[in-house]
């Protein structure tokens, strides 16, 4: 910058987007002659749904890297851990996003594999519920009781995992068990132990 003589140099420039530029320089939105400076050698890269055999090696490097940035012995992923890494369509930004939910499962890891529970919830499915029926007439409060009661059923009774599915606290669904007293008792025995043991964790 601000010299006086031309100085030559021996460069390569690697240019990476996820737009369809052709479609944007016809709308004006990208320079032309850019876009032909740059378009030498062009490459078209699969989304990594449409590549899933990368995702485990992929994974492994993200994971190598933030483990010793963490200063964590993590060794690798467990087998349901992967399962959802492959079977996820990143569909928010592909090998960064990938990325992103190593970096964190690494830093909420606490053994030596990466479990699941350590994954963003957007990797993670929810469990999938009965349908509930349409019942004209029916409360806020009947379907809440609906939703806290068949999630109960699907996690085994274990409140912190219904908890987390239906996004709300413990204490929350705990408070609404005892509202419960005059459910049915098939559906309170499925969860009165769990509810007391993990109380008692808790306390």
């Amino acid at each position: 910058m601000g010299g006086t003589q031309t100085l030559r140099v021996d460069v390569r420039i690697i240019a990476a987007t996820n737009k369809n530029l052709p479609a944007e320089v016809a709308k004006g939105h990208f320079r032309e002659d850019l876009y032909y400076r740059l378009n030498v050698v062009s490459l078209e890269l699969p989304p990594l749904r449409d590549r899933r055999s990368d995702i485990p090696a992929l994974a492994k490097f993200f994971l190598d890297r933030y483990a010793k940035d963490n200063g964590k012995p993590i060794e690798g992923f467990s087998p349901e851990t992967m399962e959802l890494l492959m079977s996820h369509d990143w569909p928010g930004g592909n090998v960064r996003e990938l990325e992103n939910a190593i970096e964190r499962a690494v830093v909420l890891a606490s053994g030596s594999l990466i479990e699941s529970k350590a994954l963003p919830t957007s990797v993670r499915p929810r469990v999938a519920l009965p349908g509930m029926p349409v019942v004209p007439g029916a409360t806020l409060a009947d379907l809440e009781k609906y939703a806290i009661m068949e999630t109960l059923k699907a996690t085994g009774g274990s409140t912190s995992k219904a908890a987390e599915i239906l996004g709300i606290s413990v204490r929350t669904i705990q408070y609404r068990l005892h509202q419960y007293n005059d459910a049915p008792r098939s559906e309170i025995d499925v969860v009165q132990k769990h509810v007391a043991e993990e109380t008692a964790k808790s306390s």
